[in-house]
């Protein structure tokens, strides 16, 4: 490989920390530059009063992803954290009851089975089916690059476009097995945070539910920031270094190529810069002009995935009523799904899920106290406001008393908010996005932000703004696929 080259990755997240380690493992001396004082992008966390937040992501699917991260490096998961498998996986609230998912297939064909006699052999058939898109889509998608069309032009891709379903509706396949809408809003959950309507949303996705209702759902002990704690330790390991508060405010160039990564207190000079960062904050405001791979007219034009609010809550008391991971589905889906992709606007009646990881573990939370997690989707770029959180958390505190009784205001001992203007200041979020770019039809695989700069040839992006996609998996595969980019190149 001749002289060490020097690579340096902005941002600190999944998909930063994953191309540090893939390039240190192959030697390459590498730098992580984070603009928060703390390592995890979105996966950060904090603690107050004795309770442990996770920042972001707080659901653990396709295990197999982080395993084969791991064993990358002659790791096991377990090495870094403990894994629990959740039973049931998650609770939904409807108007009426609330229904617990059950973890094992048995015990899900027969909940099936209950509320629509007949449909446990179509959850079979339609679970068959998406594993087989699962499968297909992990070895022909989700681990291309993404350059072009021709890495697709695959014999077993072009045989299975019909069987993959790439160009009719999760929602069409959905509805044409399940008559119950219990049923149904089950099974188009998962694509709530794909970034469009279940109706425009490619039957290809269903593999999501094979990862939810098949593969499980999964906590690390300690919370999802186990997992970004594992990935540091292993990092450093590996000798990749590690600079907090270090906003990347430009670069310098010479002869087509990134020579350094400039912040207001230091430069690091760089063979190659990989920008986990959000893509359009380095593409418009990283980058000087004539160097940008789009312009602001092609971002705006993009179909983003919802934004979030958020509110971390300490309790002083334990709840009786609800399950690690709540899902309040005792609204109409249509409507605000439409309030997040079609008609944006703050929702008039949302959908929202609560996290309460203390069900599942004592140590993110005082003894006798609870830790919670509100976040209700919302379409980004909406005028955000500290009265405009509060009307919502009432909102919220409301319905959730109205169907489980639990009175949550009075027992509130630590609070706070989280919304669009702080995905904005802390991460460069784009329009305040939460989850990166949607996966509709005209933005999946080649037709995502390309992952290399077209003007410069050590400029590489990695994260949800590009391939594969949102999400925690497809973050950690993103950082690994932009390695090997790299190491292709510095090997050639």
């Amino acid at each position: 490989m001749g002289q060490t080259k020097k690579v340096v990755v902005i941002g600190s997240g999944f998909a930063g920390l994953a191309s540090a380690c893939c390039l240190a493992k192959e030697g390459v001396d590498v730098t992580v530059v984070e603009k928060n004082d703390s390592l995890g992008g979105r996966a950060r966390k904090f603690e107050e009063k004795g309770f442990v937040f996770d920042m972001g992501p707080s659901w653990y699917w396709m295990p197999e992803v982080f395993e084969n991260f791991f064993e990358r490096f002659g790791k096991k998961v377990s090495d870094y954290y403990h894994l629990n498998r959740l039973d049931p996986s998650y609770r939904v609230y409807f108007e009426d009851d609330f229904v617990d998912v059950p973890a094992s297939m048995e015990d899900l064909y027969a909940f099936f089975e209950e509320h629509e006699p007949g449909s446990s052999k179509l959850l079979k058939k339609f679970l068959d089916e998406a594993e087989y898109k699962y499968r297909v889509g992990m070895d022909e998608f989700v681990w291309k690059p993404g350059h072009s069309i021709f890495e697709f032009v695959d014999i077993r891709v072009i045989k299975s476009l019909f069987k993959l379903q790439m160009f009719s509706s999760i929602d069409k396949q959905i509805r044409s097995l399940f008559k119950n809408p219990k049923l149904v809003k089950i099974l188009e959950f998962p694509v709530l945070f794909l970034g469009a309507k279940p109706s425009d949303t490619p039957g290809l996705y269903s593999l999501m539910n094979y990862a939810d209702l098949k593969l499980g759902t999964w906590y690390p002990d300690g919370g999802m920031h186990k997992v970004i704690e594992g990935m540091v330790s292993l990092a450093k390991e590996l000798g990749v270094k590690f600079e907090t508060n270090t906003n990347v405010t430009g670069v310098s160039i010479e002869s087509g190529r990134v020579v350094s990564a400039n912040s207001d207190q230091t430069s690091i000079p760089c063979d190659f810069l990989v920008a986990s960062a959000d893509y359009h904050h380095v593409d418009q405001k990283i980058l000087p002009d004539g160097y940008r791979n789009y312009d602001e007219q092609y971002w705006d034009k993009r179909k983003m995935a919802p934004s979030s609010l958020l509110f971390y809550i300490g309790l002083d008391k334990k709840l009786d009523r609800i399950k690690h991971h709540n899902l309040f589905f005792d609204a109409d889906f249509e409507v605000h799904a439409t309030e997040i992709y079609t008609s944006p606007k703050w929702p008039t009646k949302p959908l929202f899920y609560v996290c309460c990881p203390s069900k599942t573990d004592d140590s993110v939370a005082p003894e006798g106290c609870e830790n919670i997690f509100l976040l209700v989707p919302l379409a980004p770029n909406l005028e955000d406001s500290e009265e405009m959180r509060e009307k919502y958390f009432n909102r919220i505190c409301d319905r959730i008393f109205a169907r489980t009784s639990m009175d949550i205001r009075s027992h509130i001992v630590y609070k706070r908010s989280y919304c669009m203007d702080d995905f904005k200041k802390d991460y460069n979020a784009y329009k305040g996005n939460a989850y990166g770019l949607a996966n509709t039809l005209l933005q999946t695989a080649f037709l995502k932000p390309k992952l290399k700069n077209r003007h410069l040839d050590n400029l590489y992006y990695t994260g949800q703004l590009t391939t594969p996609g949102p999400g925690v998996p497809p973050s950690l595969i993103s950082g690994q696929v932009v390695a090997s980019e790299i190491l292709k190149t510095i090997k050639s």
